[in-house]
């Protein structure tokens, strides 16, 4: 499959975004630390479907022209299938805010050249790495990040209970370290 990576330029591409980026939870990380080391063993769970939010269009602008926010779309032909919000975290790393890939489109490879993107932006810009963070429950994002080299640089159990108080959901926070 021919995926083109482009840079968001126009706030009229951004009205057209529609990825469904639904997953399924069917498992969950539990964390734990041996040794200053971070591991985790896997969980099964009663499956069940999970979206996030759609972004606005005006949530956009902010991406376009500036250069320590970034939004680069995957295309297949014309078709937006993937996208990923990149911006400098306060600790100089970029920080990966948002990676979508369209369902249709899972396991070409699209997730990884998207990573890779934001590589050669955070690169570009002198940063030591990126960094994103995920949940545990999200255990097939958590696999993925872990394949393109990142780690586990700690995790909080508290982040979403102001939320759902009383959700066993915990915050983890992965990172790609540049040699």
């Amino acid at each position: 499959m021919d995926i083109q990576i482009r840079e968001l330029s126009h706030l009229e591409q951004a009205r057209s975004i529609e990825i469904d980026s639904s997953f399924t939870i069917d498992s969950m990380l539990n964390l734990t630390i041996n040794g200053g080391q971070i591991g985790y063993t896997i969980t099964e769970l009663a499956g069940y479907r999970k979206s996030y939010e759609e972004i606005s269009a005006g949530d956009y602008a902010e991406y376009i022209g500036n250069p320590k926010k970034k939004c680069f779309l995957a295309y297949a032909g014309e078709v937006i299938v993937g996208q990923i919000l990149l911006k400098e975290n306060w600790n100089k790393y970029g920080f990966v805010d948002c990676l979508k890939v369209d369902n249709e489109y899972r396991g070409f490879g699209i997730g990884r050249q998207l990573i890779r993107q934001a590589r050669l932006w955070a690169e570009a810009g002198g940063m030591p790495g990126l960094m994103l963070e995920t949940q545990n429950n999200n255990v097939r994002a958590c696999q993925f990040y872990e394949s393109c080299g990142f780690v586990i640089g700690g995790f909080d159990y508290l982040l979403y209970k102001g939320l759902h108080p009383q959700t066993k959901e915990a915050a983890i926070y992965w990172y790609l370290i540049f040699e």
